[in-house]
């Protein structure tokens, strides 16, 4: 089938108290959705699952946590529960790939909770984890396959997964999978795929240049837009507050000490940043778990349901928990470090003040942080309010204070008899020549001695005579 040029139409849409059943949901599908907490659409969900329904491709921007899940789930499973339980070995009849293991997690967990008793097959593919137990649960086929590109590449490449069936493709948080380098790995899934799928593509941002890029998978898709991209929540009350990088461990504590903040995501922006997190919070007295890409599935995912089920407080995280995680009731999010990517930040804080609850997010701004404090705000054009800095807390500014001209110049003078007499000694000297020195000598005059030695001893000046 010839894929043709993208051509959108934008649709702004309020939701009503209509229901599911005004969308095209029945039966016990209906039922379900009932039973999960969905009672009234969404906009997001009001928008995009008629036009799914109707078979159309859609393009689906709208804000973090404001139920894209379920607009791409539902009109899937009910086409599904209409095609009976014959499946072909190796093949899913629904395909939903994701950036990072933990939404596939999730969505694989939405799905399975809305398609209860329908018969309705589910299996995840991803890296981490047990491969061969993967490949067991694929073999006779399942209806709704959630994976992440990198594992389900290796998986078709070698056999184990046949996409020729598969109907309905949905690509989610699109723009972060397409960015994060997954670009030709989804092109070769999506040319493995029925050429008569159904493509979906659903997330909080969409640069231009990757909206171009995803609409060349997709047939004439409709776009659908229920809010201008990079919007934030308005149950969010965010803030900033303007300090130095040192003093941040001190302000975190200091933050961490209110009781409001029951439930607190800590983004980092590195994987090394994390862990020196969690350490130092552990050792001001607020143990925390950790979830980065160093850590196995299984310590990842442990981290998560901690943190879901209540025993974890604090959850320090770098950028692969700004998607995927949907745990009720976190309170706060303290952006530690801004993320290199301005659209991060929307998913960050999008954590909190989920599907209409409250919530907060402050972001620890360094001077060094400040053009990439005003990108964010480019990006979800609105100047942060400014809660506190340095000269208005009542904690200490503490600059490094600059060391005596005298002590400075002592420190860099060379020690009498130089590095390399202090070093034989044993004593000072570089940690080379100290360690040299262990034994009274010294490796690097070896091969000045050897070089005597085959020459008998002699001096370069008396072996020139010779």
């Amino acid at each position: 089938m010839r894929r043709l040029k993208a051509t959108y139409v934008t649709i702004d849409i309020q939701a009503d108290q209509a229901g599911f059943a005004a969308l095209g949901i029945s039966g016990p599908l209906l039922k379900n959705t009932e039973q999960a907490g969905f009672i009234s659409p969404k906009p997001i969900q009001e928008a995009a699952i008629p036009a799914m329904m109707a078979g159309r491709d859609v393009l689906a921007i709208a804000q973090t946590g404001s139920g894209k899940t379920a607009a791409f789930s539902l009109p899937i499973l009910s086409r599904i529960v209409g095609l009976g339980t014959k499946r072909t070995p190796k093949s899913c009849r629904a395909l939903i790939l994701a950036p990072t293991r933990e939404l596939a997690v999730q969505i694989e967990e939405t799905i399975r909770l809305l398609a209860k008793g329908l018969h309705v097959s589910t299996a995840l593919v991803l890296g981490g984890v047990s491969r061969n137990q993967q490949v067991k649960r694929i073999a006779p086929g399942v209806d709704v396959l959630i994976a992440t590109p990198g594992r389900l590449t290796d998986l078709v490449r070698e056999g184990e997964v046949r996409l020729g069936d598969t109907r309905w493709l949905v690509l989610d948080e699109a723009d972060r999978m397409l960015d994060m380098g997954f670009i030709n790995d989804v092109r070769r899934i999506a040319r493995a795929t029925h050429p008569q799928r159904q493509t979906s593509l659903f997330s909080a941002t969409m640069p231009k240049e990757i909206e171009d890029l995803a609409a060349s998978f997709m047939n004439q898709p409709e776009r659908v837009a229920v809010a201008p991209q990079g919007t934030t929540a308005a149950e969010i009350r965010q803030s900033v507050r303007l300090v130095h990088a040192k003093q941040k461990r001190l302000i975190l504590a200091r933050l961490l000490k209110d009781p409001a903040m029951s439930s607190v995501i800590v983004f980092s922006r590195t994987k090394h940043g994390a862990d020196k997190i969690t350490r130092n919070l552990a050792a001001d007295g607020f143990p925390a778990a950790v979830i980065h890409g160093n850590k196995s599935q299984n310590a990842r995912q442990k981290a998560l349901n901690g943190f879901r089920e209540g025993s974890v407080r604090i959850l320090v995280a770098t950028d692969i928990a700004a998607r995927g995680i949907d745990v009720p009731g976190i309170s706060h999010v303290v952006n530690y470090e801004l993320p290199d990517e301005a659209e991060s930040y929307v998913h960050r804080i999008g954590r909190t003040g989920r599907n209409g609850a409250d919530g907060v997010a402050i972001t620890l701004c360094d001077p060094a942080e400040q053009a990439k404090l005003r990108t964010v705000e480019k990006i979800i054009r609105m100047r942060l309010p400014v809660e506190a800095d340095h000269r208005d807390e009542d904690i200490p500014y503490q600059a490094p204070a600059p060391k005596p001209r005298d002590e400075a110049a002592n420190e860099n003078a060379r020690p009498k008899g130089g590095n390399r007499q202090r070093g034989r000694n044993g004593a000072g000297g570089t940690p080379r020549m100290a360690d040299a020195g262990k034994g009274g000598e010294n490796p690097a005059k070896k091969p000045f001695r050897n070089r005597r030695r085959r020459f008998g001893g002699q001096k370069q000046g008396q072996r020139r005579a010779a």
